[in-house]
Order: C-alpha cells, then structure tokens, then sequence
C-alpha cells in the first residue's frame, strides 16, 4: 500500500525551495514540519535531518557526483540534482539506511516526478556512488580540503584566515556539523532554572546545565517544542547562550530605559525586560519606594524596535507570551535618525543585521547565500544604523553592540571605526560581568568574541561602548 505522504518527496521540495527559489532552510523546514506534525517523530527526524544534512554538506556532496556523473552537477535538472543529493547524504551520513533502499527509493522518486526516462541514470549514478565512497580522493592543498570536507565556500575560509590560525578554522567547521542540544533561558519572571528542569525532565526531556550561565539549559529528546506544556506555558524560551550574555554585559540597574533597535524575534529584548522586572522589585523589596526616587524616570522599560510590520507583531507575540508588561514593540528603520530618541536611553542594543558566519551550524544555506559584496554592504548598513543608535544613548549610558558572524570587519573594526568617529564613546571592561570561562577571551577590554568549536556557543561578537559623563549604568 503506497503512503499518503512520502518523507524523500517532503525533502525534495524543501530542497527545491532552497536551492531553487532562495527559501530560508530552517523557516521552510519548520513551515513543513508544522503542517506534517500528524507523521510520527521518527518519520519527522527523517525529514529533518537528510534535509539539514544534504543542505550542510552540499559541496562535497557535488564534489563526490562529480566523480561519478557524466553529467555535472551545474548542468542537471534540478529535480534530479535535489533527489541525487539527498541520497548521496544517506550513502554517505546515513549507515541506518541500506544502500539499496536509497538507490530504490531515489528511483521511484525521480519516475514519481515523471522522470521514467532517467530511471536508469539516477540508479547506476548512485550505483557507483555507493560502491566507491570509501575511494575519494580530496583536494590536496590545505584550504580546497577544508572547503570539500566541510562544504564551505572557499573564498570564507581565505577571509577567516586572515585572522585565524587553520586549527581554529577547522575547529570551527567541525563544530557547525555537529548534532548538538538546543539551548534555551529560562524565564526568571515565572519559574526557576531547577524547577524547570523537573518540568522538563517529566516530559521526557533531557535538560541539562550550561556552564556559562545558571538560567542557560541544554535540551534535547523532545519531538517538536509546541509539544511541550513547559515552552506553551512560557516557562522558558529558545535562546543561544551568545544571546543571553548580551543582558549579562548590559546588566541593566532598576529603572533602567533600554531601547533595542534591530530586535526581533525579540529574544534580547525580553531578556532585558526581565532582567528590568526583577531589578525593580529587588529594588522594592529592600524598601525603596520605586526606581524612580534613585534614577529620576519611570521603572525600567524595553522599547523594542524593527523594521517592519511583521516582524513586529512577531516580537508582539512573544512579548505576548512572555507575559512581562514593561517592553512594547515599536515598527521603525533603525539606519533612519529618530530625533525623539535622542538621549532617552540607558543602554541600547544594536545586534544589527551581519553575515551570520557565526551560526552557519543552525542554518547551513547561509554560507551559500552571502559573498564578499554582500558583507562589505553590510558593513555599511551596520555602520549607518550604530551612527543613529549613538544619539539615543544618554551621557553615562551605554551602547551593546552585537552580530552573530566571526567576521572581524563586522566587528571589532566597526568598534575602531565607531570609536575613532565618536571620541564621547570608550570600551568598557566587561571582564568581571562574564563567568570565569570567558574571561580570557575578552579582548581590546571591551570586546567578546566567540568562536563556534572554541567556546560552547554560536559564534558571536559583543562590545559594550560607554558614552562620557556622569555613569547611569
């Protein structure tokens, strides 16, 4: 009996809308696992991971059909492209899976696609795949290898190297591919980190620690998360613990205003206005009468602003679900100067739009899409927004400028250049607001850089830059 819904066509489409129409991978695979969540987890984890998988390895698995295929890569249909890379991942990845199930399989799904005419190609191209994987011979030259190996772009490993050693690049890489737990913060204003991961734990869930903060819990063992009473109830949310240390280098006081200017999802935001929220009732607690008697404003709050409508209302639903009362979003540019911001702000939060080199492991299409014109655009962008972010800092306050890429032109460059623009601005040290692991990595005083392989986390910049005069923060 045929199955209503087959798990190699459900990846073949997803690949198609990735590598054909420029669909985001983790946003096509989460609309398709929504809307398949009746499939049992096993059959949704298949999807998942050949999808993931064909998607992070792509040029070595062109490199290796190249050797095999008359026809090149560039010069297939795209359906036999997307059904000979997916099976190509299983022979290679996928040990669960016979090798004459994959060759089958891709088979029925090239004829299902109407495709009868190249039955036999598909199936004595994935023949020969199978029997002389074990035989492929790699680049010779140290960078090729690497870009084979690792399916990444060689033109962003000459970048790296400018400034990293090639252990550390390769430490990088081989951490991208790694199959590793979600990590998420728990949500202070409702539970705490321990019974958190009871709750968890009695979903069938594995929790466990990061060491870098007590609130930063690794999960994992879990189908989908709207599954889960702990994450419907708003006990914690998705977050990298990179993210989280942006609050933790902030490290708002009570009654302190916050503006976050490139905020959505929101993540940081929300974490700024719970840190905001049990600052002043800490404050209340030890007998102040509010904030406002200390600082001279209203309790602490979180403008959280983006550049459109939609991701808006985005930040508006987890602000929703958050149940916190002292953030709102706001739609605005944040490359256009806002006048009535100017100087309203304790800390602003500039995580700006960046290369995303950092995160490739979560989203492997990434390193496909971006190139050297497109970074160097970039820069620009993330320099015309920190030229507008400075004036809504008030004099003491504080600017946390953050990207989620290892590239140092989108980072400790941009901090030169803002600092040399914008002498009113210093680094601040931030040593003493990190756990004692990170503390070597802080560099120029002010400036964090982690490394994907190097430290348990995304790869991520922050600096925290204080503007001159009498300290709010």
């Amino acid at each position: 009996m045929t199955k209503p819904v087959n798990e190699r066509e459900i990846v073949l489409e997803v690949l198609l809308e990735v590598t054909e129409n420029g669909q985001f991978s983790h946003i096509i695979l989460r609309d398709v696992l929504s809307k398949y969540q009746y499939l049992d987890k096993r059959e949704r984890a298949f999807i998942t991971r050949v999808t993931e998988g064909t998607l992070e390895h792509m040029i070595e698995i062109d490199y290796i059909l190249d050797q095999f295929s008359k026809v090149k890569v560039k010069k297939m249909k795209p359906v036999i492209r997307g059904i000979l890379r997916s099976a190509v991942y299983q022979l290679k990845y996928m040990d669960s899976v016979p090798d004459r199930a994959v060759c089958s399989e891709a088979v029925k799904l090239a004829q299902r696609k109407g495709f009868y005419g190249l039955k036999g190609y598909v199936n004595g191209v994935l023949r020969s795949v199978a029997r002389g994987l074990d035989d492929i011979q790699y680049p010779k030259e140290k960078m090729k290898e690497l870009s084979v190996r690792y399916s990444c772009p060689e033109w962003i490993l000459e970048l790296w190297s400018r400034t990293y050693a090639t252990d550390v690049i390769e430490a990088m890489l081989e951490d991208f591919q790694k199959v590793k737990p979600l990590t998420v913060r728990c949500c202070l204003n409702r539970t705490t980190p321990e019974i958190l991961k009871e709750e968890l734990e009695a979903e069938g869930v594995r929790a466990d620690r990061h060491p870098y903060l007590p609130y930063a819990l690794c999960i994992s063992g879990y189908d989908h998360l709207e599954s889960l009473e702990a994450f419907r109830s708003g006990m914690f949310t998705v977050q990298d613990v990179s993210s989280m240390l942006v609050s933790e280098i902030a490290d708002p006081p009570a009654g302190a205003q916050v503006i976050d200017v490139c905020a959505a999802p929101g993540g940081k935001a929300l974490h700024m206005a719970e840190k905001l929220l049990l600052a002043d009732e800490a404050q209340l607690k030890n007998g102040k009468s509010g904030p406002e008697e200390n600082t001279g404003v209203r309790p602490g709050y979180v403008e959280a602003r983006d550049l459109t409508e939609s991701k808006t209302d985005l930040i508006r639903e987890n602000i929703e679900r958050s149940g916190l009362p002292n953030i709102s979003a706001v739609c605005r540019d944040a490359s256009i100067p806002d006048e009535s911001a100017k100087e309203t702000a304790d800390i602003v939060i500039a995580d700006l739009p960046c290369s995303g080199l950092g995160v490739i492991g979560k989203k492997p299409d990434l390193k496909y899409r971006v190139s050297p014109e497109g970074i160097d655009s970039l820069i620009g962008l993330q320099r015309r927004i920190l030229n507008c972010a400075r004036d809504y800092v008030k004099p003491g306050g504080a600017l946390i400028y953050s990207t989620c890429t290892v590239n140092p032109g989108e980072n400790s460059e941009n901090v030169y250049w803002f600092l040399e623009e914008n002498p009113e601005f210093s680094l601040d040290d931030i040593t003493d607001r990190l756990c004692p692991e990170l503390r070597e990595s802080v560099t120029e005083k002010g400036c964090l850089q982690l490394l994907p392989g190097i430290h348990m986390s995304d790869g991520f910049f922050i600096a925290r830059l204080v503007r001159g005069g009498n300290k709010t923060v």
